[in-house]
């Protein structure tokens, strides 16, 4: 066994879903354990009371509302029987500390919440005579209420409870108003703000039904590369050569024409017109070596264009044969938002657990001392890990659905439900591998969180090297994270092909990938590009779609938020269907290269690929046949000229 597990045999065969066997087990133990501390420490938030004080809230005191409490040393007003009030009521809801996010007001425990505004003080003393709901502070008698320092601050703003949560929230609150005043001075408009809304709300059916085209064309255009990929690849590049040199001889004529103009004294401000000529001849070089660059490569990759179609036409029938894979996505969200609830709920609880404290103004809050203050980091590492994680899991199970497709000859003896198929060996067989591609994005990804966190903390600072190196160490930590991301994904492949552990798999990725590396550059240039262009194409026609709908919108005037709501999310559902085809893409391309290295067609070796990529492994095999035999032909002629 080498480094990681790897197997130190370079020699060993690729085979096919021939066998299957756990993959690295260790680490899926690793995972269970991680599970079980992050339990543990919602357990312990529970457990000390975060839950009751999350739900029901405590007074300022350290009394817990809706309960029997225990006296908190130091502390007279705490220890109290506040089983009748369940409700927290803040003196001053108004009195915010917007950094760290809390109400610095006064809280206590009251029966009920004022169901209408209260005035003065006669009418707090009448609405706790009425309903036994005491809103002034818990030292001060009924029948004195005449001190304004201990009770709320008037006039007191009919309020009524959050769901779930206990807490008096005032209807139309102060703090609220002037938040919304703040808004409109900050855009320079009062009414701008009020007439964006109301754009929102009265274009919200033509929102939703923008949404659902955008939803249509998503499949429409995963249709349209289903079986016209050959004419539409093409169509974007020949598009591509037009528009970057059209885009660098505009360039060179422009420079053309502004160096006349300055020669000839035409501009106005013959220093203006200087820097222009230069500025233009930076940017028509620059574009000129783009444009050669750009038509090099097509040059060298035009015939490599053809696997890249061929692949797209390969991905169009997995789709029709697994239509479910069109939705892998939606459950894939699904999870993820479902375990970010969880996530959000323990860490408000973990801002609630602990003991009581005796802060030096005189309140008591709970807070956690010692080691378990810092659970919060552990949970943070949680949420990275376990949400790389389920998304590692549907790559995995996206390979394993499409490396069954691949490597079945007679598809009519396909699995019935081929990514329910998938889902179980996953989950019998390679969650340990998923795991340790999870893991190992993860270990990127804090450095890089910390990093970007001392960075925010050093503007304005004048300490100009660290921020550049700072800046440096992120743009190296993301590349690293993008890299390792494209590795794991291709490691998930070749482990639901051969069923062999993360580092094993991800080396023999990396080699099969190295050899077919041209191949490679050729679908990710043009793959990726024809991709970006159809979601770029969804969202541009979704947009103009939506701007000539909400034109003759004639009850408002500012329809740019609607218009920004559609394109985001037309972008977000077309990124949804065709980043799941370009994963198909990509496992469609790894199995063809396996494929082709250990076989060749003959008797007993016979490929297991469409017949659209054996007409490309044809092709590719006459043209070296032919320039074998040129090259054969020619050294008989220079023998004969060395001769003569």
């Amino acid at each position: 066994m080498g480094c990681c597990g790897c197997e130190e045999d370079s020699t060993r065969q690729w085979k096919p879903i021939e066998q299957r066997s756990c993959t690295d087990i260790l680490w899926l133990l690793i995972l269970i354990l991680f599970c079980i501390g992050m339990v543990i420490i919602c357990g312990f938030a529970i457990a000390s009371g975060a839950a009751q004080r999350l739900v029901y809230g405590y007074d300022t005191y350290g009394n817990i509302c809706g309960q029997k409490n225990v006296k908190v040393e130091g502390e007279k007003w705490s220890g109290l029987d506040q089983t009748n009030n369940k409700y927290v009521f803040f003196l001053d809801p108004c009195d915010l500390d917007v950094t760290a996010f809390k109400i610095k007001s006064k809280a206590l425990c009251v029966a009920k919440c004022p169901a209408t505004d209260l005035n003065t003080l006669n009418d707090i003393y009448n609405f706790a005579k009425e309903n036994g709901s005491k809103l002034c502070d818990y030292s001060l008698d009924i029948e004195k209420y005449n001190k304004p320092n201990l009770c709320p601050k008037l006039p007191v703003k009919a309020s009524k409870p959050i769901p779930f949560f206990h807490r008096c929230i005032p209807a139309g609150s102060r703090c609220f108003e002037k938040f919304i005043k703040a808004l409109t001075n900050f855009i320079s408009d009062n009414s701008v703000l009020q007439r964006v809304i109301t754009g929102v709300m009265t274009s919200k059916e033509i929102i939703v039904g923008l949404c659902f085209l955008s939803l249509a064309l998503s499949m429409l255009l995963m249709v349209v590369i289903r079986y016209i990929s050959r004419v539409l690849v093409w169509i974007l590049a020949i598009l591509t050569i037009v528009c970057s040199i059209g885009g660098t001889a505009v360039l060179w004529w422009l420079y053309a024409a502004q160096k006349k103009a300055v020669k000839e004294k035409l501009a106005e401000d013959q220093d203006v017109g200087e820097d222009n000529v230069k500025a233009l001849l930076v940017y028509a070089i620059v574009a000129t070596v783009v444009t050669v660059i750009l038509l090099l490569l097509m040059l060298i990759m035009r015939k490599r264009v053809a696997l890249t179609i061929a692949l797209f036409h390969v991905a169009g029938k997995v789709f029709v044969e697994m239509p479910l894979l069109v939705f892998q996505p939606l459950w894939t969200f699904i999870a993820l938002a479902l375990f970010w609830v969880y996530w959000v709920a323990v860490l408000l609880l973990l801002g609630t657990a602990g003991y009581p404290q005796r802060k030096p103004d005189g309140n008591v809050e709970f807070r956690m001392s010692g080691p378990l203050q810092y659970t919060w980091i552990y949970h943070l590492v949680g949420l990275i890990w376990i949400s790389e994680f389920i998304l590692a899991c549907q790559q995995m199970t996206v390979a394993g659905a499409v490396v069954t497709y691949y490597f079945t000859r007679d598809k009519r003896n396909m699995p019935a439900t081929p990514i329910l198929s998938s889902i179980c060996r996953l989950i019998r067989y390679h969650l340990g591998t998923v795991a340790k591609g999870s893991f190992i994005i993860t270990l990127v990804k804090i450095p890089r969180l910390i990093l970007m966190y001392v960075h925010n903390q050093l503007k304005g600072k004048e300490n100009a090297v660290a921020k550049c190196m700072l800046k440096a160490c992120i743009c190296c930590l993301w590349c690293l994270e993008k890299c390792l991301m494209y590795l794991n994904r291709n490691a998930y492949v070749a482990t639901a092909i051969n069923s062999t552990s993360f580092c094993t798999s991800a080396k023999d990725a990396l080699l099969i990938l190295v050899e077919n590396a041209l191949r490679v550059a050729s679908i990710n240039i043009v793959g990726d590009f024809v991709l970006f262009l159809g979601k770029m194409l969804i969202v541009l026609i979704t947009g103009f779609i939506g701007i000539l709908l909400l034109n003759h919108q004639r009850d408002y005037t500012v329809w740019v938020l609607p218009l920004i709501i559609v394109c985001l999310f037309a972008f977000f559902v077309s990124h949804c269907f065709l980043s799941t085809y370009e994963m198909v893409v990509d496992v469609l391309f790894l199995c063809f290269a396996v494929d082709s290295k250990n076989n060749d067609g003959s008797p007993g070796h016979e490929y297991y690929m469409d017949k659209s990529l054996m007409e490309f492994m044809d092709n590719s095999r006459k043209a070296m046949r032919s320039v074998n035999a040129r090259g054969a032909e020619m050294k008989p002629m220079a023998s004969g000229a060395e001769n003569a």
